[in-house]
């Protein structure tokens, strides 16, 4: 069935757009889109059914087979474009596709042959634009650039970046409130809707109603540097605070360097760039000096009573560097460990191979941390998803100082 629906097509040719095909549902299942050994067959069979040389009945056909999800459409829009595209002959090798037009050594007989019989060669277009048919079967690299780091990005790889992010589904694991409500089967008797249940019968209990705890949703805050060390991340790292913003709903966001400004309101605008533009315009310390520790003090004294209820999750994203009282910061960031369910400091640094945490803040915090991630890349905020869908109900074992020297590291200290 597979082989008849793409008889028009040439057999060295097929066998390249069958692995071209299977590629880019790698890389949507590796985007979030959930891609079934069903819905690659049907989308091969349904090939036979179009007009192949069309990229937009080629383009129609494989979303309406492969997208499942209306919040998915722009996200597949995007890895169509990045993936079915015409590429540099340098990226071939690395890419893993086969280049359109290396049929074979059959085909490039059966042209040496037409050529030798003096068959003439369709010439290519006057405007120089590709066929689409060779514009179909091609390979971009969407997957190099999940794992390209945020600083070495591109003006043109900015903008595909941040789309894929806003396309990210961001899942907290949910808890347990003491709130019940009526349910199938529970672990708590419901004795009041089960007597209301038996006016039915004449006053006789024939069935029991249940209850069960209400999952909610846990609330997330997040606390970004945008300190002059982290300049080179923090204007891409605020979309993807805006992104969790969007994803999540209760979110609590804030900046710092040498102060703490909230910008949860300017972000909660719908335009990502009018978002972006007001929380610049509110913080009044972009770039400057980074005094961690005045910061968490000013969000423990003024915010945690208000943000970190019902067991909330705290993400800090910095790279360490702080100029302020290393004892100031210890005592602030072990109240904030213990105010809230779990704390996750992502450092952008620590995506480097020869990352070392000598700075004396990141010394001085991360006994206090339960999850020291990086967020250098896309891949890296795939692996902070999975985290926070595993939150847990209860909270982590509190390693306090269980993986650090007495003296916290014999290496060299780099001072700020």
């Amino acid at each position: 069935m597979i082989a008849e629906s793409l008889m028009p097509v040439r057999f060295e040719a097929r066998q390249n757009l069958l692995r071209n095909m299977v590629l880019f549902a790698r890389l949507l299942r590796a985007a979030g889109i959930n891609v079934t050994p069903d819905q690659i067959i049907d989308w091969i069979v349904a090939t036979g059914h179009i007009d192949f040389h069309s990229r937009t009945d080629f383009k129609n056909a494989s979303r309406s087979i492969l997208v499942g999800r209306r919040e998915q459409l722009e996200l597949f829009d995007h890895a169509f474009d990045l993936f079915w595209r015409a590429r540099a002959e340098d990226q071939w090798a690395r890419s893993g596709a086969v280049k359109p037009g290396q049929a074979g050594e059959s085909e490039d007989s059966e042209q040496r042959q037409s050529a030798d019989a003096g068959g003439a060669r369709q010439p290519p277009p006057e405007n120089g634009e590709e066929p689409e048919a060779e514009a179909v079967r091609s390979y971009s690299d969407l997957d190099v650039l999940r794992h390209k780091d945020f600083a070495a990005l591109e003006p043109e790889e900015l903008d595909a970046v941040h789309h894929l992010m806003l396309a990210m589904r961001w899942d907290l694991e949910e808890r347990h409130t003491r709130r019940k409500v009526r349910a199938p089967r529970g672990a708590y008797l419901d004795l009041r809707q089960a007597m209301r249940d038996s006016l039915r019968n004449g006053g006789e209990p024939l069935q029991l109603a249940w209850r069960r705890r209400k999952p909610k949703r846990r609330p997330v805050v997040l606390l970004c540097d945008i300190s002059g060390s982290m300049e080179r991340y923090s204007r891409i790292l605020l979309q993807f605070v805006y992104a969790v913003s969007h994803g999540l709903g209760a979110v609590e966001a804030f900046a710092f360097g040498t102060r703490l400004t909230r910008i949860t309101r300017q972000l909660r605008q719908a335009n990502v760039d009018a978002a972006l533009r007001c929380a610049a315009e509110a913080v009044n310390d972009w770039a400057g000096g980074t005094r961690i520790g005045e910061s968490l003090k000013a969000f423990n004294y003024l915010w945690a009573r208000r943000v970190l209820g019902h067991g909330a999750v705290v993400l800090i994203i910095s790279d360490g560097w702080d100029r302020g009282d290393m004892a100031l910061l210890a005592n602030e960031m072990e109240r904030l460990q213990l105010s809230c369910q779990r704390l996750v400091w992502l450092n952008p640094l620590l995506g480097a191979p020869s990352y070392q945490p000598l700075v004396r803040g990141i010394q001085t915090a991360l006994p206090y941390v339960d999850d020291f991630l990086p967020v250098h890349n896309l891949a890296s905020l795939e692996q902070l998803g999975a985290l926070l869908q595993q939150a847990g109900e209860v909270r982590p074992l509190r390693k306090q100082h269980a993986h650090l020297p007495a003296g916290g590291f014999s290496g060299p200290r780099l001072e700020c």
